[in-house]
């Protein structure tokens, strides 16, 4: 099932308000991919141009944003280095047919409910989500390296680049999770539909006796 499929899941299940976006990791340049047609503030950036259409971000692209180099991974110049070190002094689209190594997505706290349930760490017996603060993107590598979908709550620097509102979370979910995500929350969204109209009923009658 490709990545645009489960996406289009994804979103009727959450009935997401803004697309979901995916990112490839790669060494080398898609073949008859473009570059970002602009320069960006920050890593987190990128996201909301995935939303318009596919393109390559290079590693030198990220570099206005050295905490985003940072946690993303790419070798960082010396320059880049110690604009990190001032930082953190400071701060204290789809790609067919190549697989997505995440996809994240913009949650309200009803969307995450759900999701934290197809995530499987919904119960109180549970370890819990995958939840971070700052720095916003440290959800992505977070995500990549435990082969679970992962969230955060967003930074000051998150929400000034991007754009996105205060109450919208950031969602990632590791390409290998993918699928099997989606068929999960399927499920999770259809009983808890279940579940809403049984309240709904409970809450009437009771407002009826």
């Amino acid at each position: 099932m490709s990545s645009k499929s489960i996406a289009d899941r994804i979103t009727s299940a959450l009935i997401l308000d803004i697309v979901p976006v995916a990112l490839t990791f790669t060494d080398t340049p898609p073949a008859g991919v473009a570059a970002p047609g602009q320069v960006v503030p920050s890593a987190c950036s990128f996201w909301r141009l995935a939303e318009q259409g596919v393109f390559y971000a290079p590693a030198d692209a990220h570099y206005n944003c050295p905490v985003g180099t940072m946690v993303m991974g790419p070798p960082m110049t010396g320059p880049v280095q110690e604009q990190l070190g001032e930082a953190v002094t400071t701060i204290g689209g789809y790609l067919d047919p190549a697989d997505p190594s995440l996809v994240l997505l913009w949650l309200t706290p009803r969307q995450a409910m759900l999701y934290n349930e197809a995530a499987g760490t919904a119960a109180w017996t549970s370890d819990g989500p995958l939840v971070s603060g700052r720095p916003a993107c440290a959800a992505l590598p977070a995500a990549l390296s435990s082969g679970s979908p992962a969230m955060s709550w967003g930074c000051m620097g998150m929400r000034t680049f991007t754009g996105i509102p205060d109450d919208l979370l950031l969602a990632a979910i590791p390409g290998t999770a993918l699928s099997g995500f989606a068929d999960e929350l399927d499920r999770i969204a259809t009983a808890n539909q279940a579940v809403h109209s049984y309240y709904e009923n409970k809450k009437a009658e009771v407002a009826a006796s």
